[in-house]
């Protein structure tokens, strides 16, 4: 697939994917519809779907204007449907969706918002995971509990070590530093927050991450147990 970075507001990334095969062309969390519209048309694309992961609004805000020019259709969490705008498929944990001839898995993932869902494409290796788990980091826990957040990242963790993980922020480094504060004898974290440094002065994008990269450097993803979780974003939100 074709995947392409959105940037939208101060530090939002929307995901355009594109099916090669197909053609076919879902947005993932159009929180600015014009910037999505945009950044197809400028390509040549024509968006089908839109992929809803949970209910903010910078994340659904443009989910009527991509629905007005296009026509797509909307899928998004059932249990988040009345705060989502325009939804016409409710998904659970389990469901499928496909665009083109790529299937997702629906997980639902909560701790960032009760109803929140990640959509896995695991023959093509990628996943779009919102605002559960940021590069480095997790979503805060403005629903969702201490335990839910750990099940959510325990399980995004145990995906193929090469899968790729789109997050929706541009919270990296902001992460790193707190990363090498939270685990100050990783070298692993200390290298990577020296890259993520450079990376940023050059202007560049860090996401996707990979599910081996964040097994090494996340000590949200790392925590051993819900407490260490919970004591990690305390302290990471003071």
């Amino acid at each position: 697939p074709e995947i392409v970075a959105v940037p939208a507001f101060s530090d939002n990334y929307i995901w355009l994917l594109r099916d090669s095969a197909t053609g076919a062309v879902a947005v993932v969390d159009p929180g600015d519809g014009g910037a999505a519209l945009r950044a197809a048309e400028e390509r040549g694309w024509r968006i089908g779907q839109v992929l809803t992961t949970h209910w903010h609004p910078d994340h659904t805000g443009g989910n009527l204007r991509v629905k007005e020019a296009t026509g797509c259709t909307i899928h998004g969490p059932a249990s988040e449907r009345e705060r989502i705008p325009g939804i016409d498929e409710e998904l659970r944990e389990g469901d499928r969706v496909r665009v083109g001839s790529l299937a997702a898995e629906v997980w639902e993932v909560p701790g960032h918002t009760l109803g929140h869902i990640a959509f896995v494409f695991r023959d093509a290796g990628v996943a779009f995971v919102g605002d559960t788990l940021f590069v480095m980091g997790c979503g805060r826990l403005f629903e969702g509990t201490p335990e839910q957040m750990h099940r959510s990242l325990q399980r995004l963790g145990e995906l193929p070590r090469d899968t790729r993980l789109y997050c929706a922020h541009e919270y990296t480094l902001g992460n790193a530093r707190f990363a090498a504060h939270a685990e100050p004898g990783n070298e692993a974290v200390l290298r990577r927050l020296a890259e993520v440094q450079e990376r940023r002065a050059r202007g560049e994008i860090t996401v996707p991450t990979t599910v081996a990269e964040e097994r090494a450097t996340n000590p949200f993803l790392r925590a051993e147990s819900v407490e260490q979780l919970g004591s990690l974003r305390h302290a990471k939100d003071s």
